[in-house]
């Protein structure tokens, strides 16, 4: 396992990470968590990614108790979790980043996860109705408490982010220093021309998600959707056209004798594949299994293996009407 800087930040994640969404008390119970958990960081992975949302705090719970039973070097591992959704419906409590609501929510996020701090804290979302300069303020607070040691963004636009950055380095506060923003074979918005400017000029880092598109770039969808698959669970429903695009499980088709070609399974391929933008720190993976974990972490075997004739003929199917 390599390790990467978030960006111009000081820290340095593994190249692939682990997240919760998803599969953490939804799918998988304290004992496999923490046996996936184990799995990971024994491969060298030290980053593993929360949010208060998941599971409605649940998914924090479950990992704070991972991390108990685990008994790790606190040194040795970081944690992330984000902040937006909320728990309860109150007007100040849900959809939101104003500042009552975040320097409440981080203390209920450290007693899920059982932690001190977290090393990493994001707004999951943007929020239009409060001025990001209060945002910015509450977010340096929290770290200046020592709840928190960086902070970022999630799915923010990138003229939000520089705002952010700019007022953040104008008070001379501390600014948010990653994105954690969707990034796949299928979708890649987010980290293309629009945000160059986020990422070279403001040396932001990039802690990406769903890089198997929700599990459709390993060809277990080509056929339909598994009953025991994300796909099929009802909390799950809103991804399911997404599962069964005609186009996007032609271009998973059209990619698969390539990953074959490179000995890898059309998983491995793909995370692999994210790893060639420079401006990826971590690519966060997401498993129900143990044995997911060991195949997901086997993907750095091949990141070596992406030579500009593979890529060139990537761009040239993901291009194909």
């Amino acid at each position: 396992m390599q390790y990467r800087h978030l960006g111009k930040a000081g820290i340095q994640v593994s190249e692939l990470s682990l997240g919760s969404w998803v599969t953490f008390h939804n799918q998988s119970g304290l004992e496999s968590v923490t046996s996936m958990m184990a799995a990971a960081y024994d491969a060298g992975v030290n980053f593993f990614d929360n949010a208060e949302a998941y599971a409605h705090g649940k998914s924090e719970e479950i990992m704070g108790d991972a991390l108990k039973k685990l008994g790790w070097r606190r040194g040795s591992y970081l944690v992330s979790t984000k902040l937006f959704w909320g728990l309860h419906e109150g007007p100040n409590e849900q959809n939101t980043l104003n500042r009552k609501y975040l320097l409440e929510a981080i203390d209920g996020s450290l007693k899920r996860l059982n932690l001190d701090y977290v090393d990493l804290l994001f707004c999951h979302r943007a929020d239009p109705s409060t001025p990001i300069e209060e945002t910015v303020w509450a977010m340096h607070n929290i770290i200046e408490r020592g709840k928190a040691l960086y902070w970022g963004t999630s799915e923010w636009e990138a003229a939000d982010i520089i705002t952010a950055v700019d007022i953040a380095e104008r008070h001379h506060l501390h600014k948010p220093v990653v994105e954690q923003p969707v990034y796949n074979l299928l979708e890649q918005h987010r980290l293309g021309p629009e945000y160059e400017r986020v990422y070279t000029e403001y040396g932001y880092g990039a802690t990406t998600w769903s890089p198997l598109a929700s599990g459709l770039l390993t060809g277990k969808y080509n056929d339909g959707i598994p009953d025991d698959s994300r796909g099929a669970l009802k909390n799950m429903s809103w991804i399911q056209d997404q599962l069964t695009n005609a186009d996007s499980l032609a271009k998973v088709s059209a990619l698969e004798p390539l990953a074959k070609d490179m000995g890898a399974t059309l998983a491995q391929f793909s995370l692999a594949w994210c790893l060639q933008n420079p401006h990826v720190s971590t690519v966060m993976t997401g498993a129900s299994r143990v044995q997911q974990v060991r195949e997901n972490m086997q993907a750095i075997d091949f990141i070596d293996s992406f030579t500009p004739e593979v890529m060139d003929e990537i761009d040239r199917i993901l291009q194909s009407p």
